[in-house]
């Protein structure tokens, strides 16, 4: 077994041969998550073990209270295991599984203490003796090999992730909430970093990138294995993360633990309302937040921060249905004054949700008009594994190139796609590395073309203003005590004007014909700005003409008429 999904479908059947009828299936990855890990924790210790068994009871009888430091140094790990078991060892003795199995987890060094805590391994492993079904599961594990020489941290990645697809499929948890398929990630890491190589370039550089909605880690890893494959391979990057689910938090820290990472910078809570980084500031941001997630249970901390004019959120809040804005927010506050780049995926919700004046759109008011927003990617739908629905990719920066201050860049990017021969979930469509070459070029380029139109940022803004009409009653203009009309709140409209226009123009020409004796409200008129990103690449197709129609009705007709002579013959 060589493959991700290979390696996937044998892990998949051990839940079939071992777990079912024991557990429900949404409970699977409770047990099967923290199996892989502790193997691939095994396959990378296993060359040290008897060495480090030796070393760890020597020095403790020598009187040294830690031998963690000294043992690590000898064998160049970052962690290790000091008992006498690991999974192949714990075959030994089938009956000693109950006393022999919490010897062997306890004996990892403290940081994978800290990762498996939160795996709660302890009420599972309870049942799976108590059903005689530990010997037996582990029998099955030990029948593959992670070690890093055989299994890739590519490979690995996917292992996990296809997992996670599987598990949260079951548990029937919100659409992307875990990760981002990685034709996804490489397209998003591209255009972050490709606008930005004479930051990247030159000896000693120590850059740092940050994901508030890390996962498994896979963005972080994907960004950094990017750039040192496509732009430098002298940088040093600094890997900071924040995640909410506890497995996928363990997960990515044993990832980090493996590849030598620091998995100190990996933070586990939410980012909202407890921001583990608070006070940082990063080089580059890349995130996929949750799509429509709602905050309402982060609802008092996040309207209170709001409250403070330097706080993340003071710009504005949007709907508690949909928390996306305010993850973009959180990055925004982590940008460095020297330039950040931050790239984000989303739906479409973000372009234009919210009324003028509402929050989604004072942020989107605030980002644009301070001529942040660098460009937006419209990318093919299904592209996700637990979602058909159609995604953006959003480029932010503080330090535009001079030839893009002041517009903004949209690529349709929904053609460029290839159909999968087998469809993952509700994924059936991906981003090949050719056609993220061909989308990476056209936003390099910044030139407008069939696929890429190039705006001013006041394109998208408006003024959204109030139209009154006078109250009558009985024929007669009711008037106040300085002699103007009242208006009439039923006769009431609005019309949105685009900044580039006159507004006293525009209701001229548009309102005045058609209401005469009506008025503006200056005092209620708003500034909003959304982006209607299809009608920018709206393709007119011409109706068919009706000869085109009756013959093709007239050739159905015949091909019926034969149809119902061949039956009746």
């Amino acid at each position: 077994m060589g493959n991700h999904q290979e390696i996937s479908s044998f892990i998949w059947r051990v839940c079939d041969d071992e777990l079912r009828g024991l557990f429900k299936p949404h409970e699977y990855g409770d047990i099967i998550l923290p199996f892989v890990v502790l193997r691939r924790l095994d396959c990378l210790i296993e060359p040290h073990k008897d060495e480090v068994v030796k070393q760890y009871n020597e020095l403790l009888q020598s009187g040294i209270d830690d031998p963690t430091p000294i043992i690590k140094k000898k064998t160049g790990l970052n962690f290790f295991n000091y008992s006498p078991y690991d999974l192949t060892r714990l075959k030994s003795d089938p009956n000693g599984l109950k006393i022999n199995f919490p010897n062997y987890v306890n004996g990892y060094s403290e940081n994978v203490h800290q990762i498996l805590e939160n795996f709660q391994l302890e009420k599972p492993v309870e049942k799976l003796i108590k059903n005689k079904k530990l010997y037996s599961l582990i029998d099955k594990f030990t029948e593959v090999d992670l070690h890093p020489n055989k299994i890739d941290n590519h490979t690995m990645g996917s292992i996990f992730e296809e997992l996670l697809r599987k598990f949260s499929e079951m548990s029937n948890e919100t659409s992307g909430e875990h990760y981002t398929p990685r034709d996804v990630v490489q397209l998003l890491v591209s255009m972050v970093f490709s606008g930005d190589e004479d930051n990247l370039k030159g000896e000693g550089i120590i850059r740092s990138i940050f994901d508030p909605c890390c996962g498994t880690g896979g963005m972080l890893t994907i960004g950094k294995e990017w750039v040192n494959e496509n732009i430098s391979s002298d940088v040093m990057f600094q890997l900071y993360g924040q995640e909410l689910n506890p497995q996928t938090f363990s997960i990515c820290k044993s990832d980090f633990l493996i590849t030598g990472e620091d998995p100190e910078r990996i933070k586990l809570g939410t980012s909202l309302s407890n921001d583990q980084h608070e006070g940082r500031t990063f080089d580059y941001m890349i995130t996929n937040p949750p799509f429509g997630v709602s905050w309402k249970s982060e609802k008092d901390f996040v309207i209170e921060e709001s409250k403070n004019p330097m706080g993340r959120f003071s710009v504005g809040t949007p709907r508690t249905s949909d928390g996306s804005l305010l993850f973009l927010q959180h990055m925004m506050s982590k940008r460095k004054p020297e330039g950040s780049r931050i790239g984000v995926v989303f739906n479409g919700s973000p372009l234009f949700s919210g009324d003028t004046g509402s929050g989604e759109s004072e942020i989107r008011k605030w980002i644009i008009e301070n001529d942040w927003l660098e460009c937006i990617v419209s990318l093919p739908d299904q592209l996700f594994f637990n979602t058909s629905i159609s995604t953006y990719v959003w480029i932010i920066t503080n330090k535009k190139r001079p030839n893009r201050k002041g517009k903004v860049q949209l690529i349709d990017g929904s053609p460029f796609y290839k159909s999968m021969k087998k469809s993952l979930g509700d994924k059936r469509k991906y981003v090949d590395e050719t056609q993220r070459e061909e989308i990476l070029q056209i936003y390099e380029k910044f030139e407008e073309n069939e696929f890429s139109k190039i705006f001013d940022n006041e394109s998208f803004g408006y003024t959204k203003i109030t139209i009154d009409q006078p109250k009558v009653e009985n024929g007669i203009v009711l008037r106040d005590k300085k002699g103007y009309p009242k208006p009439d709140s039923k006769l009431r409209d609005y019309e949105r004007v685009r900044l580039s226009e006159d507004i006293e123009q525009y209701f001229t020409r548009e309102v005045k014909p058609h209401l005469p004796n009506s008025w503006i409200d200056f005092d209620k008129s708003k500034v909003g700005y959304e982006i209607n990103f299809t009608k920018y690449f709206y393709k007119y197709k011409p109706l068919r003409s009706s000869e085109d129609v009756t013959r093709d009705l007239l050739e159905l007709d015949k091909e019926s008429e034969n149809l119902l002579n061949q039956i009746m013959n």
